[in-house]
């Protein structure tokens, strides 16, 4: 074999080295999608907080992590619901009071996020903003007003800021601005035990008529009384219409991973400036409380 002939084998050699494998890739891609796809719907998942329905647990702008075996799987645990709605569960369990859960809006593929604050079989009624459980007003505290951030990229709608808390404007003796939200303890009779805020008199939702829990079902709200759409919301589609059946539920808020204030821009450097830092891997399991359901 001469040079030139030489020359050409080992071009040829090189070809087929460098010769990209087009199917294998697309396999390995794949399974890699697949993979993602497998642990968002049966182990855990990230989650973004779009509203103030759940504030002053959450902010808008927090980042979390959903697990989704705590109640076992359903039709609600797999990512971007892809699955068909059915009844079935596979090792199913039932929320504890206070879980922060993930259920699904009964005709929208929309996932929400609000409290568990009542289990199959309660009686459950809303007098004047109170939860009336079994019969029994749900201990709640007054405590000093909530300082919320000032952030008028989350919280405003327009200029000058409109806000559900813009009668709660302050500013301090620097001249940062915050609002100063009247807020409470409310505690369930397990001794789950977190802050609500309920600044509004004679709202719609303030009143509700008791009902009983149906088995398998649970009754969520939000932490933000005035300004969430939850299982109050029997009629209306932009509420929960309800108490959310357990199929519904795709998995509970364990921890807040990360938290943005909104002021991110362009510029690296508003990056790590728009960062709330006293946020990060903030436990949202609830505080827990000597055992009790009296009122205030």
């Amino acid at each position: 074999m001469n040079t030139i002939d030489k020359d050409k084998a080992v071009k040829a050699d090189k070809d087929h080295k460098e010769k990209v494998n087009w199917i294998a890739e697309i396999r390995g891609l794949a399974l890699m999608l697949l993979a993602v796809l497998a642990f968002h719907s049966l182990v855990a998942k990230p989650f973004y907080i779009p509203s103030t329905s759940m504030m002053p647990t959450l902010y808008v702008g927090d980042r979390l992590v959903v697990s989704k075996y705590p109640y076992g799987w359903s039709w609600a645990s797999a990512s971007f619901h892809l699955l068909p709605r059915g009844s079935w569960r596979i090792f199913g369990s039932t929320p504890e009071y206070g879980d922060i859960v993930i259920p699904v809006h009964p005709v929208r593929d929309e996932d929400y996020i609000k409290r568990v604050v009542a289990l199959p079989g309660d009686r459950i009624a809303v007098r004047d903003g109170r939860i009336i459980l079994n019969g029994v007003p749900v201990k709640r505290e007054v405590v000093p007003p909530l300082h919320i951030p000032f952030e008028p990229e989350l919280l405003c709608e327009g200029a000058p800021c409109l806000s559900a808390f813009t009668n709660y404007l302050v500013r301090d003796a620097n001249g940062k601005q915050y609002f100063e939200v009247p807020a409470y303890r409310e505690t369930l009779p397990n001794g789950a035990t977190y802050l609500v805020i309920d600044h509004l008199e004679d709202q719609p939702l303030d009143n509700f008529d008791e009902i009983t829990v149906p088995q398998d079902h649970v009754f969520v709200m939000g932490d933000n009384r005035d300004h969430s759409a939850d299982s109050r919301e029997l009629y209306s589609p932009r509420g929960l219409m309800g108490p959310v059946p357990l199929e519904n539920i795709g998995g509970r808020a364990e921890f807040i991973t990360f938290s943005l204030d909104g002021s991110t821009t362009w510029n690296p450097i508003s990056w790590f400036e728009s960062l709330r830092g006293d946020r990060a891997w903030t436990t949202l399991r609830p505080a827990r409380a000597e055992q009790g359901a009296t009122s205030e």
